[in-house]
């Protein structure tokens, strides 16, 4: 018996165009020492290992209507195909597999023996990020096969969920010192890699997006800063909410681009309406649609998911607020040629067409009494409704993963 044990050494979420990290350990336990005549020398052996990440696409017949592939003969297989097919038995359609990474051949381990492999793999800048649509799924897995010397024995594959965030624009963006207007370092204890005077960089490669060593950690340092910059930029945003009766309102909203974890924040004014506001609602939604090329017009694209809400009764209230908080699982704002998701505000206000049908607050006659406040029996409403687009950009993986409640180890015995 043979433990393969996976660890993906920095958690379960990663930045497209990252450097993905997992170390593999094979362990053959003591407790196999007086085995069978077979085995006496309580030796186990592994013919070989391999690792290798792909991304499943599941879509939604009733929304997407993909052209038809070529269909293919049963049991044949290309030239550069190998045995190792990590997402055999999955349904939906492999949209991106990586090259196979072969840790070992012949792999013989004593009794109490283990040893340790580390993979990398650089996910690539253009992948989908994980989503889990009403009509278009992305799911990613990290496929740990290997199998034993003895031929009898079949492939045994380890899978290993992961979460990719995708932030477009991030391979554009440049941050600029204001002295010499070069590459400002993000992360002053990294090393800008400026003392290097080997001679190597004539060789055509963008240091900044190297994938070996600090290639990884200079990319989640330039992604961090660019989400920063984008979402503390003090954009306010001032709309006159207005009835054909007259105005109602002024809503203000502080910005439009937030990250994943932050709050929505917006606040309403009422104190200069001219007519009255009974109800006012907000709701936080992301709107998932399909491409027109690929989209049934029939039934058109899924309803707008609703992740936070506020529900307020405004009558007499002179203003008011609301924070509404983006989760931590939901998917960014990101935009491909299958799907898109959008994020919106989307805000309802109940108004009285009849302004003198409301009766005003009156001040009670007796001492102590305050203001007193007789309701209609009827009120006729109507309700006011548009939507506000807004940018959810992805937060820094680390603190995604509290939002993704998946162990980033995995374990099997051969």
């Amino acid at each position: 018996m043979i433990e393969m044990v996976a660890e993906l050494t920095r958690g379960p979420v990663f930045l497209a165009g990252e450097v993905l990290e997992c170390v593999v350990t094979f362990t053959n336990p003591e407790v196999w020492l007086h085995s069978s005549a077979g085995r006496e020398s309580g030796s186990e052996t592994l013919a070989w290992a391999s690792v290798q990440l792909h991304c499943q696409m599941l879509v939604s017949e009733v929304h997407v209507a993909l052209p038809p592939s070529s269909p293919r003969i049963p049991g044949s297989q290309a030239m550069s195909e190998t045995a190792f097919v990590p997402n055999r038995g999955e349904r939906g359609q492999c949209v991106l597999s990586t090259a196979p990474k072969i840790l070992f051949c012949d792999l013989r381990l004593a009794p109490g023996e283990s040893k340790a492999f580390v993979y990398r793999e650089t996910l690539p800048a253009d992948a989908p990020p994980s989503l889990n649509g009403q009509a278009v799924r992305y799911a990613y897995r990290l496929s740990v096969g290997c199998q034993r010397l003895q031929g009898t024995h079949a492939t045994a594959l380890l899978r290993m969920p992961f979460r990719v965030l995708v932030l477009q624009g991030l391979l554009d963006y440049r941050p600029l010192d204001e002295d010499d207007g070069t590459m400002a370092p993000v992360n002053p204890f990294l090393d800008d890699g400026d003392d290097d005077d080997d001679g190597d960089g004539g060789d055509g490669k963008d240091k900044e997006w190297d994938s070996d060593k600090q290639g990884g950690s200079k990319l989640i340092d330039v992604a961090i800063d660019l989400i920063a910059d984008v979402t503390s930029r003090s954009r306010p945003c001032a709309l006159n909410v207005v009835s054909p009766q007259g105005g109602v309102g002024r809503l203000s909203v502080a910005r439009t681009a937030y990250r994943l974890g932050e709050e929505v924040s917006c606040s309403i004014d009422f104190s200069a309406g001219e007519v009255r506001c009974l109800h006012f609602s907000v709701l936080l939604q992301a709107q998932e649609s399909v491409e027109a090329s690929t989209c049934q017009h029939r039934h058109g694209s899924p309803a707008p998911v609703t992740h936070a809400s506020h529900h307020e009764l405004c009558l007499h209230t002179g203003g008011t607020h609301a924070a509404l908080p983006v989760p931590l699982h939901a998917p960014p704002s990101f935009s491909s040629s299958l799907v898109s998701v959008r994020w919106r505000l989307h805000f309802q206000f109940v108004v009285a067409v009849e302004p003198e049908a409301v009766p005003p607050l009156q001040r009670g006659s007796a001492p102590g009494l305050g203001c007193v406040w007789r309701g209609a029996q009827s009120v006729r409403t109507e309700t006011l409704s548009w939507d506000l687009p807004i940018t959810v950009l992805p937060c820094d993986p680390l603190t995604a993963r509290s939002g993704w409640l998946v162990e980033p180890c995995g374990s099997m015995l051969l």
